[in-house]
């Protein structure tokens, strides 16, 4: 039975209990770990603290992940089962592992936790339920018979671009429905940007404090990733200039309006000197618009200025609408959309036209219009309410609170304040997630929507209070 104790986190005594019976070998190799809700019901305790456990194992080398089955015990040769003893005899007191990007994407697929999660990047599922995305499934079904049995357009579901090159032009982007390709989600259509326009071992500019996946993820591609501090106003210019001189940088990423995590927005000045940088030094941009359907009205985007010539717009609808659908886009200069649409091709052939067709008359209809209305009204009353119980906390903000997250001073080193409260069933966002090269941090993000229970900000407070 795990125990809440001074000297072991809940997490280090579950990984701890796995590794002496691996080092024993009363678990085998080739032995699957119990599932992680399995394991949290079993040890009654959060999934969170499951996958913290985990992730220490995997670490030390004594199981291996298998694809979509789980956790499994590694093959040792004997040279390799004397360090997994060694690492075993010392894991009751070792450096706490940090939560990294996967490890925050994997809590929010745990869906066993009736807890909201501050950490998270998405909107609580019962914010986006509605009617009319089922019946638009139902309608695109009973509509159209053979369509699903044939591959669609590479480039994505002409309806769909005809309809999103409609809503772009409402916030004042230019492009043709031949400029779009649809992907699976905003992530997909990031990666493809970088996988077209990069090669391993290219320098690509990346506002920091930003996104943890998208650090992840150029890292894992072999990118070289360079840093370029934030401010309210947008991206530092002079840093950006400094990288032009020294490194020739092919790309820059950015999210220009409610930025992750501060909740920044471009201004027009800005946005003019980065583009003046981008013609002068040739690098193309990808603007990430993931939040677009939170966003202020009129809010500056780089490629509105632009007009789609040295600028590539990435959105989609899984923070808003449906998460399960993955549906998203890339709108991208004409002379790049065939090498994008073969990026796309060689990763996924093509994408879903049933869901596509059905997202397209949710935009014709006006229904995704109304639906982001009412999120964001209730993100606005959710916001308010959460600024206000992070103050009585003790916290400050870092940045003006806006959009979906807010950027929270807590005073103390949140990557060990995050290890503390995985025990209580909660995953935070630290920091140092937020930084491209991992530093200590006593900043966190917080999900709006996640934290307005005042029972959270009282552990909070009560677990923060404790740390030397």
């Amino acid at each position: 039975m795990l125990m809440k104790t001074a000297d072991q986190t809940l997490t280090e005594q579950l990984a701890s209990h796995f590794a002496e019976r691996i080092r024993s070998r009363l678990l085998a190799a080739g032995a699957r770990l119990p599932s992680v809700r399995q394991c949290a019901q079993q040890q009654q305790v959060s999934a969170s603290t499951v996958v913290a456990a985990y992730d220490r194992l995997l670490a030390l080398g004594l199981v291996e992940a298998r694809k979509n089955r789980g956790f499994y015990v590694r093959e040792m040769a004997p040279a390799q089962d004397l360090y997994a003893r060694e690492a075993t005899q010392s894991i009751a007191s070792p450096p706490r592992r940090p939560i990294d990007a996967t490890a925050l994407m994997r809590g929010m697929f745990q869906g066993d936790s009736d807890i909201p999660q501050p950490g998270m990047g998405v909107l609580p599922p019962d914010w986006l339920a509605n009617n009319f995305m089922p019946a638009a499934v139902r309608r695109v079904a009973a509509g159209t018979a053979d369509f699903s049995r044939r591959y669609g357009d590479p480039a994505g579901d002409l309806g769909l671009r005809q309809s999103l090159s409609k809503k772009l032009l409402g916030l004042h982007i230019p492009a043709t429905p031949e400029q779009i390709i649809t992907t699976v989600g905003a992530t997909h259509a990031l990666d493809i940007a970088s996988r077209t326009l990069l090669r391993a071992g290219d320098y690509v500019m990346v506002e920091e404090p930003g996104w943890a996946v998208e650090f992840a993820r150029l890292e894992a591609m072999g990118m070289r990733i360079l840093p370029v501090p934030r401010h309210a106003d947008g991206p530092d210019l002079e840093v950006m200039a400094r990288y032009c001189q020294a490194h020739s940088p092919k790309l820059f990423v950015s999210v220009s309006v409610l930025h992750n995590p501060t909740g920044f927005c471009l201004t027009p000045g800005s946005a003019h000197r980065v583009l003046t940088l981008a013609n002068a030094h040739d690098f193309y941009i990808v603007e990430d618009d993931t939040y677009s359907h939170l966003a202020p009205e009129h809010a500056t985007r780089l490629c509105v200025l632009d007009g789609l010539q040295r600028t590539l717009y990435a959105s989609g609808f899984s923070k808003i609408l449906a998460p399960g659908w993955r549906v998203g886009y890339l709108a991208a200069p004409t002379a790049l959309v065939e090498r994008l649409t073969n990026t796309k091709l060689l990763a996924t052939l093509t994408t879903p036209s049933l869901l596509e067709k059905a997202l397209a008359w949710c935009i014709d209809q006006g229904q995704l219009r109304r639906h982001s209305e009412g999120v964001r009204a209730r993100l606005d009353q959710a916001r308010t309410r959460s600024t206000k119980l992070a103050l009585a906390a003790g916290c400050t903000f870092a940045s003006e609170p806006a959009g979906l997250f807010g950027w929270v001073e807590t005073g103390v080193d949140t990557d060990a304040l995050a290890q503390r409260m995985l025990d209580h069933g909660t995953m935070l966002a630290p920091g140092a997630l937020f930084h491209a090269n991992r530093q200590p941090s006593s900043l966190m993000r917080i999900n709006f929507a996640n934290t307005q229970d005042a029972a959270f900000w009282k552990v909070f407070a009560r677990v923060r209070d404790s740390m030397p």
